[in-house]
């Protein structure tokens, strides 16, 4: 399968090139970055690239893992080439979220907040915790990431918490309390707490705890490498192949929805 790397300068985008060469079944045919990318067109890739604007034509899948205010020309121009397209992108806006979901009509988009192969079987498992449990558990979800990541909470600590409210059947909106400061009060039942911490290097850590009176029960994942991150995109391109149009999931492409 031919794909494109989006955003191939940056910690993401070199790991996703350093895996694809290894992968018999990919061929990397562009290492893109933004049009005003110092060395664009002269500067290489550790893969031998030459850093690009675009992708060429007949170009299978792009993976994308830039910035969220560039999403929308990016999925536009995979529409427009006919290009399936995997979005690791956190912190869209519902503009953006909402050209996302348009192009899903034309063209396979795989779209998740994390690709992690053991993040995705992690929503699965606080999924089924969730049911079992219901609210008389408190759930609280913590996150920690580096000091340089720029939204908060993470956007797999949300999908965390949409996995909790799903599995007790509750709206994710109407039960969230994203930190505590002052006299809140007491804590109501059914309540989702969710909590951000940043410092030092964390690739990512993500531990939901279901409490109660008498046990509390934790389910936790650690990232050491992004590595992870980067394995389960390229998966998640070489799934698209031969589907149809549509918004899919890493649940999709693991299977977890048959």
């Amino acid at each position: 399968m031919k794909i494109a790397i989006l955003g191939a300068a940056g910690r993401m985008g070199q790991m996703l090139l350093s895996l694809a060469a290894a992968n018999k079944d990919l061929q990397v045919v562009a290492a893109c970055e933004r049009p005003d990318f110092p060395g664009l067109g002269s500067a290489k890739t550790a893969a031998g690239l030459l850093l690009a604007a675009d992708w060429p034509a007949g170009t299978a899948c792009v993976v994308d893992f830039t910035f969220h205010a560039a999403v929308p020309a990016h999925v536009a121009e995979a529409v427009k080439s006919g290009a399936a397209y995997v979005l690791g992108t956190t912190g869209l806006s519902a503009d953006e979220q909402a050209a996302v979901a348009a192009a899903a009509r034309k063209i396979p988009v795989v779209q998740s907040s994390n690709m992690s192969l053991g993040v995705n079987l992690l929503l699965e498992l606080v999924r089924r915790a969730a049911s079992v449990l219901g609210p008389d558990y408190d759930a609280e979800i913590v996150e920690m990431h580096h000091r340089l990541k720029k939204d908060a909470p993470s956007g797999t600590a949300l999908m965390l918490a949409e996995a909790v409210a799903d599995g007790r059947g509750q709206k994710l909106d109407d039960v969230a309390c994203y930190g505590r400061h002052g006299i809140v009060g007491e804590r109501p039942c059914g309540e989702i707490g969710i909590h951000a911490l940043r410092g030092g290097s964390v690739v990512g850590d993500h531990t939901v705890m279901f409490a109660s009176d008498v046990e509390r029960v934790e389910i936790v994942h650690r990232a050491a490498s992004r590595e992870a991150f980067a394995a389960g995109a390229l998966r998640a391109a070489l799934w698209t192949a031969g589907r149809k149009p549509g918004l899919y999931s890493m649940r999709d492409v693991l299977g977890f929805t048959a």
